[in-house]
């Protein structure tokens, strides 16, 4: 029968595995003792999954099943019934925790309204690493997950969020980052302080800091690999940099000798906004609005 008031019953026990993010290393001997001893484990994908264990040295005794977004609604409620049957079913994805921009959400809502244990074994987050490695505040910060792929939608999303005062975690695919961070630029402003933290804990792991501007500037060029995004939170005083006042402060350094080449790229730099914006407002003189 479900349980709603919250209370455990049966011996059924769902585990939710954190997985490496990078580095097979990474993962605790509880994971190994939990792949080895387990009923089931759900894998968002098996093969991943078989090639864990074969670097991690275990052997996974229990029936493998996959368990990814395609199939996450059906095989939720399969699960569950294997749980009310008093077995152990670990999920596990291909990074990081089920559940966290992953499957495991539904998984775990049915299992805690069928009063089954729910448990996790922790694991490394490309969530923290990334704003542990960002250099922006800490103590205060809320996740995004992926923002949304159509321009509209992500515009409306990044608009709600243009005020928010908490440090911002996003995930997002390398072939829409350079839209994002320019989509970022405009909401938030060019200059807002970000991240672009690629492949964590990998042999190629890079963080570019700097302003948005600069950052959809730089990742226009192309970007490859896993990406997490951190975003400073809006600063009550912050302003948006004045593009006329930009120009003009370029024209007032050519005047004294400066190349324009040399100003545009110390005034964008400063003012944290692309080299190629600012150039080209400068190309086309203050506006007459």
């Amino acid at each position: 029968m479900p349980c709603h008031n919250g209370q455990v019953t049966g011996d059924g026990r769902l585990v939710l595995a954190g997985a490496p993010i990078g580095q097979a290393g990474d993962v605790s001997p509880r994971l190994r003792d939990a792949l080895a001893s387990a009923d089931v484990v759900a894998a968002e994908d098996t093969r991943r999954l078989r090639r864990l264990a074969a670097e991690l040295g275990v052997e996974i005794p229990g029936r493998v099943v996959s368990y990814y977004d395609a199939n996450e609604a059906g095989r939720a409620q399969e699960l569950v019934e294997t749980l009310r049957e008093g077995r152990t079913v670990v999920v596990i994805t291909d990074a990081g925790m089920p559940g966290v921009s992953d499957p495991g959400y539904r998984l775990t809502r049915l299992a805690v309204e069928a009063g089954v244990r729910v448990t996790a074994l922790p694991g490394p987050s490309a969530v923290t690493t990334a704003l542990a490695v960002s250099g922006l505040p800490s103590d205060r910060f809320c996740f995004e997950g992926f923002p949304p792929r159509k321009p509209g939608e992500r515009a409306r999303r990044l608009e709600s969020l243009a005020a928010e005062e908490r440090t911002m975690v996003f995930f997002e695919a390398p072939h829409r980052l350079a839209d994002t961070l320019q989509a970022m630029a405009e909401a938030f402003g060019p200059a807002r302080p970000a991240a672009v933290c690629r492949e964590l804990t990998k042999t190629y792991e890079e963080v570019r800091r700097g302003g948005l501007g600069e950052l959809a500037a730089w990742a226009a060029q192309g970007v490859k690999g896993e990406i997490t995004l951190v975003v400073a939170g809006f600063a009550p005083g912050d302003v948006v940099p004045d593009m006329d006042d930009l120009v003009a402060e370029v024209e007032r350094r050519t005047a004294t000798g400066v190349p324009r080449k040399t100003a545009v790229a110390d005034v964008a730099k400063a003012a944290g906004v692309p080299k190629r914006e600012l150039y080209d407002a400068v190309h086309r003189g203050p506006s007459t609005a």
